[in-house]
């Protein structure tokens, strides 16, 4: 529900890079889930793995807001270069007001609109980190999860192959003929006369 959350956010601000990663995580997060339910440990191997690379990326995204390492929240890094769009918290942010003023009195910005925004009770970047932040937590927890389900699963095979295999008698096993009725039997089929044919055998 947090991943979905967030794509929602991020669809409105045309962040297509977090859109795109957004979008592998709930395949992913569905793919651990459904590895659970139907006692798959490979699938489920997947999902954690996948939590280290969804760590790694929300520490990206709150570099990214935070301007660490050279990096600046006003670049166009998360939309591909393709949109000058940020987040859509930017503009929309808890006590945020949007104000658009004319530029029609500008030479080559005629029918243009400078937007302002004042009065943001929290920063938007803020925000982004907090959602990036709520997110590693998210991914820590299921990954202790999945690896608790994974190694829970893995023992109950293991029981599983050895059940009956130090039993002195086996679960399933085919009742034997008692030997003296097989005896009879060879008997008939070699002498099927009887004492008459022995008889006859000894001539």
């Amino acid at each position: 529900l947090a991943a979905l959350e967030r794509q929602v956010f991020d669809f409105l601000g045309y962040q297509w890079a977090p859109i795109l990663a957004n979008f592998l995580h709930i395949i992913i997060v569905i793919l651990g889930l459904f590895g659970t339910i139907q006692y798959r440990p490979r699938y489920i191997v997947v999902y954690a793995i996948w939590t280290a690379v969804w760590v790694t990326w929300n520490i990206f995204i709150i570099c990214f807001y935070l301007e660490v390492g050279g990096l600046s929240k006003d670049s166009e890094l998360l939309t591909f270069n393709i949109s000058r769009h940020q987040s859509w918290w930017s503009e929309n942010g808890p006590g945020c007001v949007r104000k658009e003023a004319s530029m029609s009195g500008i030479k080559g910005l005629d029918n243009h609109s400078y937007i302002s925004v004042i009065g943001c009770a929290l920063e938007y970047r803020y925000i982004e980190v907090m959602h990036s932040s709520f997110q590693i937590l998210i991914a820590l927890v299921g990954f202790v999860y999945a690896c608790y389900v994974v190694s829970v699963f893995t023992e109950e095979e293991d029981s599983f192959d050895f059940i009956g295999g130090f039993d002195p008698f086996p679960l399933y096993h085919v009742n034997e003929k008692p030997t003296n009725l097989l005896f009879k039997q060879t008997y008939l089929l070699l002498f099927p006369t009887g004492f008459s044919g022995m008889k006859e055998m000894s001539k």
